[in-house]
Parts: structure tokens; sequence; C-alpha cells
């Protein structure tokens, strides 16, 4: 079909998630074998391949059951009763947490220690904002749509903070909405720019092109958030998790097509992507 074919240059692992995989390759590659507690990364297929190195992916109910090994808690952070149940079982922790996260917990517990009310506007039951509730003793009010903020009696005086990976847009709409209840909000700007910042460039790539195949992971947060984006500057886009989902009746002769995805995607995955589309 003649197509011509781009990867974007800043799609692909965040720095937190190139750091958990190195991490976990290190071990993988000296030991033949580690524990991971939850996916390491939002991308099945990634999570496959790392499965085939040694890497054995646990949950919190098999983790209390460990004695005397190592496990990696990854990019997405840990509450504290982990690093409890860890010191308890003499397990050895690779703490793999991304720097941004780690300063949120940080902010999100000295809130909590100044008996603030805390908003964390996240998804719900994600390991970050799993992490983040556990720093206030399970007492934060998380929010994932804004209907339900009427559902909820809410305080007078609230401090605001986000899930590192939501959309700058509706974290700050959220803050008017609440301003516009008569609420006082303390605001906290948590957003990892690393991921934010590709909120704006992919709203460049997408308009250079007649269509968009964005490559994410089902479960991937940050892959839905950063797809939305696409479809808003280029109603053309297309989603997939594999280059199996890949339709050749999306394509016309002479389009000029754009690959990218989320902080979850691996470059190999998207490379594969850009040669199916080639070989159509």
């Amino acid at each position: 079909m003649n197509l011509s074919v781009e990867i974007d240059d800043n799609s692909g692992f965040c720095f937190g998630v190139v750091f958990a995989i190195q991490m976990a390759e290190d071990i993988l590659n000296e030991e033949g074998h580690l524990f991971c507690l939850g996916d390491i990364v939002h991308n099945d297929e990634e999570v496959a391949r790392l499965k085939l190195k040694g890497l054995e992916i646990i949950d919190h109910d098999q983790f209390k059951n460990l004695r005397g090994t190592k496990v990696l808690i990854r990019a997405h952070g840990e509450p504290p009763e982990t690093y409890q149940q860890a010191m308890e079982n003499g397990i050895e922790l690779v703490d793999a947490s991304c720097p941004v996260v780690l300063k949120l917990q940080h902010r999100v517990r000295e809130a909590h220690n100044a008996d603030e009310k805390i908003l964390i506007y996240g998804k719900h039951g994600h390991a970050e904002v799993k992490g983040l509730v556990g720093q206030t003793s399970g007492e934060a009010l998380v929010v994932e749509t804004f209907d339900e903020l009427d559902a909820h009696e809410l305080p007078s005086k609230i401090q605001l903070f986000s899930q590192t990976t939501k959309r700058t847009k509706n974290l700050y709409a959220l803050k008017a909405k609440l301003e516009d209840k008569g609420i006082e909000v303390n605001f906290n700007d948590t957003l990892c720019r690393q991921v934010s910042n590709r909120d704006i460039q992919l709203r460049d790539f997408a308009k250079r092109f007649n269509k968009i195949v964005f490559v994410a992971g089902l479960k991937s947060s940050n892959g839905k958030v950063l797809f939305d984006v696409c479809k808003d500057n280029n109603p053309l886009s297309y989603f997939v998790s594999s280059k199996e989902e890949i339709d050749p009746s999306w394509f016309s002769e002479n389009d000029s097509i754009g690959i990218c995805g989320a902080t979850s995607t691996p470059q190999w995955q998207m490379d594969e992507v850009k040669e199916k589309i080639l070989s159509l």
C-alpha cells in the first residue's frame, strides 16, 4: 500500500520504568529468578518477556507467605505496610519505586501527619493510588471521576493531590470544580512532567499523520490518557496492545502513519508494530 511509517521519538518507557526493568534484568542475569510484587509494568508483552528470563509476578497474599527471599517493588511504589511485612518476614526488598512517586508519597504523608483532609485524584485500585492512600492510614478520599464528588460530604478545606499520570487539564478542572463548591483547595500539582509533557508533544505528533497507531497495554492508565490525546487531535487513531491487533482495513494507499505509545510501552513493541504495518 506504499505506506510511510514513523515512530514517535518521545514515546516509550519513562525513566521510572527503565530503572525498574534494568534493576530486574541485572538480578535475573545474575541469579535467574526474582519475585516482583505486581506487574513490573502495565504491558503484558513486556511482562511475558521478563517472565521468560525468570521474573515471577506475585500478589500481596503471596508476598505475605514468603520468607527470606528477594522481592522487587515496581515503579508504582507501595504503602508502608509492605515494608513492615518485609521486615517481619526477612524479605530483602529491591526498591525500584519511581523517585517522582516517592516524593509524592512523602508530601501526602506530611499532609496527613498535619491532620489535613486529603483528596487524591486517581484510578480506584491502581497500585500507585493504593501506595498513596497507605500514607494516610487509609483515610484519604479517592475520586476517579468528577461525578464522584457529589457522593461525598466534602470538608470546607482540602489538600488536593493526584496520581502522577493523570491529565493536566483534568486535574486543574477538578481544582476549579472544588473551588466552585466553595471549598478551599490547597493545591499540589504532583503530575510527572515526563508524562504531562508527552501530552503536549503528542498533540503535534498526532496532527502530522493521516492515521495514528497507539501501542499500549490494556492495564496502562497512562496509555488510556495518552490515547485520548491522540484521538482528540486525530480522530483516525487506533489503539493496539500487540501487533496482532492491527487491521489492514484501517489504512489506505499512500497513508502516512504515526506510531506512538505509553510510558509503559517498550521500544521493541513499537518496532514490531511498524514492521507489521510496512508488510501490509
